[in-house]
């Protein structure tokens, strides 16, 4: 492994910004500080640009194994690397569902010989599989799924019998996706008798509303309250929601957390006419007014992360009709690059970027050694160039769907390297092959 010095980088870490070297031996962040001039296999002259603590996304769908014409581990993975994510957790949603450890095991053996970045898998719970889902090891493993609404394959999660023995014996984190399935289907069958067939994308955050996040995400709550649950609640959309989180306390000492992602702070419902079932996601896309309030709940810490939710599906799947378009789409090649697009526009600093893009995943997820740019820290490591802008096209995706919503988007900022584990895996446009990130490990 080749030793590393950044000379004269500008380091945005921990709520300062300071010009600084480092250097990085055997993985390892070994030494910051000014004027370091010991040798290295490597040197990296980062004068004029931005030096993060790469990115922890704690929700990713890479669609393998059993859904690999859509993505998989080894292309979305370094998609992530070239968007300056350096660790993922994916979800369990794959076919088969991540139901049983030994599918657990399985995943991590393809993480292990085909992932560019550092990787995680989250063990899923479905209605009957409660006994697997406690043997999940909490210090190999970065928590459990629960799909509390509709989701992919058999995995919602509806026995409330299962729901009680879940949240009051689960070893570790528990993260959901709040959606009430009952409020759902009424809207669906409401709007189906109104309209027929001719169901639009706009009609979607009708159909999955409001409401139904709250339902089911105050009931979550409500769970975690009454059995002190570690609860991590996914993709909040509303405005309505922002109220259940406490921004009062550390989020190292908080037992009930949640997650923005992209999607829902980038676009509102106005994006449907040009977007249509490019923006489908579940929860929905909400209104200008809900995009803002979850804004201003990452800003003032009710709300603990920002993530992506990337769940990419075909072309060809996304441009059926919208009753048979699957919700989802890919995100993590522009998802920091996006987020510094909102700090241009003055919406969100840079160390509010770091913070709930790395430092506060890591903290949530007591993720072991990783998520800041310290001492003794593995080296995940994102150069960026604020002043270097980049058109999103075709051309330049590297998801194997081949697709992004921001196709067309001219971003001013783009990545220039990504350090994973202490390897330089990406490089002004370039990715290095046969380089593999690590398993995450976690203090608890």
């Amino acid at each position: 492994m080749a030793s590393i010095l950044i000379k004269s980088a500008t380091l945005v870490n921990e709520g300062k910004i300071i010009v600084s070297d480092l250097f990085v031996k055997n993985g390892i962040i070994e030494q910051i500080g000014k004027s370091l001039n010991m040798s290295a296999d490597q040197e990296i002259n980062a004068e004029g640009l931005h030096l993060f603590p790469g990115c922890i996304d704690d929700q990713v769908h890479f669609r393998e194994p059993g859904l690999t014409h859509k993505a998989d581990i080894f292309t979305e993975s370094r998609a992530a690397i070239a968007g300056g994510i350096t660790s993922f957790m994916e979800m369990p949603n794959t076919v088969p569902n991540t139901l049983t450890q030994e599918l657990l095991a399985d995943k991590y053996q393809i993480g292990a010989r085909s992932s560019a970045a550092n990787y995680s898998f989250f063990m899923g719970a479905g209605n009957d599989n409660l006994e697997e889902v406690l043997k999940t090891d909490p210090k190999k493993v970065c928590g459990i799924k629960v799909f509390m609404g509709s989701s992919t394959g058999n995995m919602l999660v509806d026995n409330e019998k299962t729901l009680e023995g879940i949240f009051s014996q689960a070893p570790i984190l528990v993260a959901t996706h709040c959606e009430d399935e009952a409020t759902i289907r009424a809207n669906a069958a409401h709007f189906k008798e109104l309209y027929g067939d001719n169901l639009t994308p706009e009609m979607h955050p009708q159909i999955r509303n409001a409401e139904a996040c709250y339902i089911s995400s105050s009931f979550a709550v409500g769970l975690a309250k009454k059995y002190n649950t570690r609860l991590h609640i996914l993709h909040i959309s509303t405005a309505i929601e922002t109220s259940l989180f406490d921004n009062t306390i550390p989020l190292s000492q908080k037992r009930i957390t949640s997650e923005a992602c992209i999607h829902h702070l980038w676009f509102s419902d106005a994006d449907y006419a040009s977007k249509g079932n490019w923006i489908k996601w579940n929860p929905a896309v909400k209104s200008a007014a809900d995009r803002d309030a979850v804004f201003q709940a990452v800003l003032d810490d009710h709300i603990d992360i920002i993530a992506t939710d990337h769940a990419p599906h075909t072309i060809e799947e996304k441009s059926q009709e919208y009753s048979k378009a699957p919700s989802g789409g890919p995100l993590v090649q522009h998802a920091l690059i996006a987020m510094l697009e909102l700090y241009k526009k003055g919406k969100i600093s840079l160390e509010k970027i770091v913070e709930k893009m790395a430092h506060s995943p890591a903290v949530c997820f007591q993720v072991d050694k990783r998520g800041f740019i310290r001492e003794g820290y593995w080296a995940d490591l994102v150069l960026v160039d604020l002043n270097k802008s980049q058109t999103v096209t075709k051309d330049n995706l590297l998801y194997k769907c081949g697709w992004s919503p921001f196709e067309g988007e001219i971003f001013s900022s783009s990545v220039i390297s990504t350090i994973v584990s202490g390897n330089l895996v990406y490089e002004n446009g370039q990715i290095k092959d046969g380089i593999y990130g690590k398993r995450l490990e976690f203090n608890r």
